[in-house]
Parts: structure tokens; C-alpha cells; sequence
């Protein structure tokens, strides 16, 4: 997909590890929690009153154009990042957050524009140079594809597309920035950014240092790494499961709001394929074997397996690798790919 990045309000916890030396930072800290804890409207009533006493906190009004566009309020969200383009304009993790919004709503030229602006604002700011090259991929791809509507024995542009799409499936998601860097003299100084990114990367952002490596150094450590690896196997049997039950809900419910989706398709847009696709007439069976996990650490691992499909006359048999994260007390699938 385009977006190679974005941030889930779960991640919005991060932002309190940098605001311990400042003034409102317990009252972000809690709202933070809040939002994690799916209070959303509590914590958007909350940031909105914490920004009315404080108009020029700028990791508050990040929070809350992040907690819109988490909740699905896209053009609200494009609001609030606008308008700290506005006050703001020397920063570039604004202009980022809006080509993100911009992409997911297929409006690749404003995408382009606002990295543009991001990167004139910051030269080196790499994870603007990174999705630009993803939102110039996705428009080659659109071009491409027309191309072989007006000419289909084209192929040169059949082999170019397929490049692309190549390409653009082992990109993730585009980061939303979760901190800025005001240079305005009315606003608190922060840390430098830091963008979270989904897949490993947003594994990566998210590790501490209790997060302890599993390794066989000890007896009490490979019995953690045991424990943990059965947790995986059963979240990957129960992801099975709730496919071969037509569980649409629970089915869904097994990946992450950072799953890396197929094809450039938005979250809603996966969501209604898979939901259409599985609520078909028929019987589905998907059963998975030779389950083997590996652990990177005790949050992130992946699932390599042998899965086997039975619907009507279609019959499978694929080797499958399921990337997946420790997420609020349960594995969740961030990654869903072939095992070549």
C-alpha cells in the first residue's frame, strides 16, 4: 500500500516518554492513557480543553489530529494538521501527517504537494523523502494501468506495472508524526520527532528497555520463550478458526489497525473485500500446520506455517508467514505474506 507508515492512538502512549520535564505532562499523559484505553471520546473532550488553555502546545494539537484520524475523521484530521501548517509552517511533520490523510483518500497530487513542503521545510527529514517515493510509485502504478486500459497488448507497460505492484507490497504504511519540533518562541520546546511506524518498524518504536530479548541463557528464559511461542500458536489457530467459521468479527479482530493491507486498498476497503469475500455462500475450511514461530523479542514475532484452503472447487495448499505484534494482552497480525 502507499502509505507505508501511520500511527494507531494505542502508540499515543509514546508521546509521554518525552513530556515528563514539562509543565502539563501529567495531564497529556492521562489523556494519552485514556486514548489508549479506547475512552476516545473522554480523551478528545479532554485534549480539547487542555488546548483552549494551552493554544500553542503543539504535542496537543498532534494528539488530537492523530486521535481523529485514528477515529476515522479524516477530513477533521486534515483540518487540524492544516491548520498547524498555517501557525506553524517551519515544521514538517504536519505537512507528513497530511500526505498520509491526503493518500489514504487517493489524492496523490495534495499528498505530493505536502511532502514536498515537508522537505522543504526539512531537508533531511527522511521519512517524508521515503513516502514520496511511495506516493510517485502509486501514481506510476495509476499511469501504468491506464495505459494498459487504452492498449492492453502493451507490454511494456504490463511488465512496468507489475514492477510497481511488486514494489508497492513490501512497503508498509505512510507515518503520521507523533511529535514536532515548534520553532515558534510562543510554543514549549520538545524532543526531536519521532515517527512510529507500522509493521517492524512500529515494533521497533515501541520496544523499552524491560523489554528483554527471549534467548537460552537461562532455564527461567526458555521457559518465557516457550510460553510465548504457544501464545502465537493459538493466535494463529484462532485466526484460522474464525476464518473456517465465517467469524467475520473475530476474524477481522486477529489484525492490528497497523496490518500492512494489500494492493494499496485503505483499511475500510480491505475490510469490505474480505468481509464480502467470506460471507459468500459455501463452506470454507482453512486449517494450518507445521506452525513455526519465531521470536524477535517478547513483542514481535512471526508465524511460518503450511495453510490449506477448501472452498467449493477451489482447493490450496500455500506456505504462509504471519508477522505479528504484542498488542493490549494479545498477538495481532501486522504482516500477512507468501513464504518464499
Amino acid at each position: 500500500m502507499v502509505i507505508s507508515r501511520i500511527l494507531s492512538v494505542r502508540l499515543l502512549l509514546l508521546l509521554t516518554l518525552s513530556l515528563s520535564s514539562l509543565a502539563n505532562a501529567d495531564d497529556l499523559k492521562e489523556i494519552a492513557k485514556q486514548a489508549s484505553q479506547g475512552q476516545q471520546s473522554l480523551a478528545m473532550e479532554r485534549v480539547n480543553n487542555h488546548i483552549n488553555a494551552n493554544p500553542n502546545d503543539v504535542q496537543a494539537l498532534f494528539m488530537r489530529g492523530v486521535m481523529l484520524a485514528e477515529q476515522g475523521k479524516k477530513d477533521e484530521a486534515i483540518k487540524a494538521f492544516s491548520d498547524i501548517t498555517q501557525r506553524f509552517p517551519a515544521l514538517p511533520e504536519p505537512y507528513n501527517n497530511l500526505a498520509v490523510l491526503y493518500a489514504d483518500q487517493g489524492q496523490f497530487d495534495k499528498a505530493k504537494q505536502a511532502l514536498e513542503s515537508a522537505i522543504k521545510t526539512h531537508p533531511s527529514y527522511a521519512t517524508a523523502h521515503e513516502n514520496l517515493g511511495d506516493i510517485y510509485s502509486k501514481m506510476a502504478s495509476e499511469a501504468y494501468g491506464k495505459a494498459l486500459q487504452l492498449d492492453t497488448a502493451n507490454a511494456r507497460a504490463q511488465n512496468k506495472l507489475l514492477l510497481i505492484k511488486d514494489l508497492l507490497s513490501t512497503s508498509g504504511k505512510t507515518a503520521l508524526a507523533v511529535n514536532a519540533k515548534p520553532t515558534h518562541p510562543n510554543t514549549t520546546t520538545l524532543p526531536p520527532s519521532t515517527d512510529s511506524a507500522y509493521g517492524n518498524k512500529v515494533a521497533d518504536s515501541i520496544k523499552t528497555t524491560e523489554s528483554a530479548k527471549i534467548n537460552s541463557k537461562t532455564e527461567d528464559n526458555n521457559d518465557i520463550a516457550r510460553a510465548d511461542t504457544q501464545s502465537v500458536v493459538n493466535a494463529v489457530n484462532k485466526w484460522a478458526n474464525a476464518w473456517s467459521t465465517k467469524n467475520i468479527d473475530a476474524y477481522l479482530n486477529a489484525y492490528s489497525n497497523a496490518f500492512k493491507t494489500p494492493d494499496g486498498l485503505s483499511r475500510n476497503a480491505w475490510e469490505n473485500m474480505r468481509r464480502e469475500r467470506i460471507n459468500k455462500p459455501g463452506k470454507i475450511e482453512v486449517s494450518v500446520s507445521n506452525i513455526n514461530v519465531h521470536l524477535d523479542d517478547s513483542t514481535h514475532a512471526n508465524a511460518r506455517f503450511k495453510q490449506s484452503y477448501h472452498s467449493g472447487s477451489l482447493s490450496q495448499r500455500t506456505s504462509k508467514v504471519l508477522v505479528l505484534v504484542f498488542t493490549n494482552g494479545k498477538w495481532l497480525i501486522v504482516q500477512e505474506k507468501a513464504d518464499r
